[in-house]
């Protein structure tokens, strides 16, 4: 062979990406084949992303003799050997820019995922496709290698860098046998037992000599205790296609509230039981959501479950005896305040911040540290305010607004079980706290005032105002600042003087 092999590995920040490249080096090295890597540092995406670039020439220095091969210091489009990424949408990243060509390119890559800032950022669901990412790698490389290279270090106990190591030595494109990454493994003294058994687990995948199982999502809410009284009432009231739904949406407003308001949810959810099958799975989802909304008394809960603290060791590759210490960064500000008042109280407290800028504008920046005690603790308070929750001012504002969509929704479903589902649907932009519940409440009353009234009210087709609702929806989920909406409903057509309302 008269051509080096080339690798280009993407790894996320805090995944060991340095620690991958120095074993593929060292074990290079070790069998005498010249080898040159560099790391290239790359725009911040969630934690970091650098990308590593190892050319290795697969002849011994003996076998070359006098001859110096000469290496590259960056990767060129469509002279990859051999792609490795920890992260699909990584791969979709370098599939893009052209480092994989499906003359030459092995594929290597997890297929877990973690969310990009830019995803997360949505109003609506702004994940990419993973089908897609994963059509794409298929389409792009000569061959691939995928599998869930995260659920694989965590059988093994392992960081995910060592089962990637291990993909990489069993793809079979590397001049270099599989037992010097073993030896640099050892010969580096960490968490040795563990890395071992995370290669061998992505050696045994890349060989296809380990059945690669299909990761099952986490049921989050799996340890909640549900009462026969509860269950039954799902089992007898409720279609038997609705059953999984149903089941996680009591578990999840057990864990927010208690029992009696996941009874709540099933008694405003009765009222749809016997209707169209669409309409009721939107109702189920988008009900349980909006009620198990985001208040600080919800954020304190999510810090303080059981396991977080593991999970969080585990992510970022902790060894047993590693101190971990997380820090919060907050910033709650008048709004989210007053969500913990009582009602009373919050109303003089809003009163007077309407007019006063500054007490309008007042936010409390703060650095909490939830894996002390202290700071764990503080936390736990701010959870258990859950049993005064129906007395805050949130609590009952989230109420009458829910109250009022499942009203509407009701009077639509009179008219057009179509009509009511998108009614339902428009659920997806009310989330979140602050500016964002809001933006999402601002947005929904105007698509309620400029359709969904006049829909009732017999001022609008009920085939235009389903078709305009949607789109309407879909155009304030696409911009948050909601320049989109406004285009979307002055397209629409409907009397000058609702125009003018939606205008305004």
């Amino acid at each position: 062979m008269t051509g080096s092999v080339n690798l280009l590995v993407a790894a996320l920040g805090g995944e060991g990406g340095g620690v991958l490249t120095s074993w593929v080096v060292n074990a290079a090295r070790d069998s005498d084949m010249p080898v040159q890597a560099t790391s290239i540092p790359g725009v911040a995406q969630r934690t970091g992303a650098t990308t590593y670039y190892i050319e290795i020439w697969p002849e011994t220095w003996a076998e070359l003799g006098d001859r110096q091969p000469v290496l590259a210091l960056s990767p060129a489009v469509g002279e990859v050997d051999i792609f490795a990424s920890s992260e699909l949408l990584e791969a979709g990243r370098q599939i893009q820019a052209g480092y994989v060509s499906p003359d030459r390119t092995l594929l290597i890559s997890s297929t877990n995922r973690v969310y990009a800032t830019a995803e997360k950022m949505q109003m609506g669901d702004g994940r990419s496709d993973d089908k897609k990412l994963v059509q794409a790698a298929g389409d792009r490389s000569q061959t691939h290698i995928l599998f869930d290279m995260e659920d694989a270090a965590r059988e093994a106990g392992a960081h995910v860098s060592a089962v990637l190591l291990g993909a990489i030595a069993g793809c079979g494109r590397l001049p270099i046998d599989a037992e010097k990454f073993r030896e640099g493994i050892r010969a580096e003294g960490k968490a040795v037992e563990a890395n071992l058994a995370g290669f061998e687990a992505g050696l045994k995948a890349a060989r296809g000599e380990m059945a690669v199982r299909e990761t099952q999502p986490h049921e989050r809410y799996s340890g909640v205790t549900v009462s026969s009284q509860i269950a039954a009432r799902v089992r007898d009231s409720f279609p038997n296609g609705i059953s999984g739904t149903l089941d996680h949406a009591v578990r999840r407003l057990i864990d927010f509230q208690d029992a009696a308001y996941a009874g709540l949810y099933l008694d405003r959810l009765g009222e749809f039981a016997d209707g169209d099958a669409r309409l009721l799975q939107a109702v189920a989802r988008h009900l349980a959501v909006r009620m198990s909304f985001e208040d600080v008394i919800r954020v304190a809960q999510a810090k303080t479950r059981p396991g977080r603290l593991d999970r969080i060791r585990a992510e970022t590759g902790a060894n047993v005896g590693d101190t971990v210490v997380v820090t919060e960064f907050l910033k709650p500000g008048i709004a989210e305040f007053c969500d913990v008042l009582p009602d009373r109280i919050a109303r003089l407290v809003l009163a007077r911040a309407a007019k006063s800028e500054a007490l309008r504008n007042w936010q409390k920046g703060m650095e909490l540290n939830s894996s002390s005690i202290t700071g764990h603790l503080k936390l736990r308070m701010l959870a258990g305010l859950r049993r005064w929750r129906r007395g805050t001012w949130r609590f009952r504002r989230e109420q009458e607004s829910i109250d009022a969509w499942l009203g509407v929704i009701s009077e639509a479903k009179a008219l057009s079980d179509d009509l009511a589902y998108e009614i339902a649907e428009c659920a997806r932009l009310i989330k979140g706290y602050s500016d964002t519940h809001s933006r999402g409440t601002s947005n929904f009353h105007r698509i309620e005032d400029a359709l969904i009234r006049p829909a009732l009210a017999g001022e609008i087709a009920i085939d235009e105002a389903v078709r305009g609702i949607a789109a309407a929806r879909e155009a304030a989920l696409a911009d948050p600042d909601g320049n989109a909406l406004s285009q979307s409903l002055a397209e629409e057509v409907w009397p000058e003087e609702l125009q003018k309302e939606a205008a305004e």
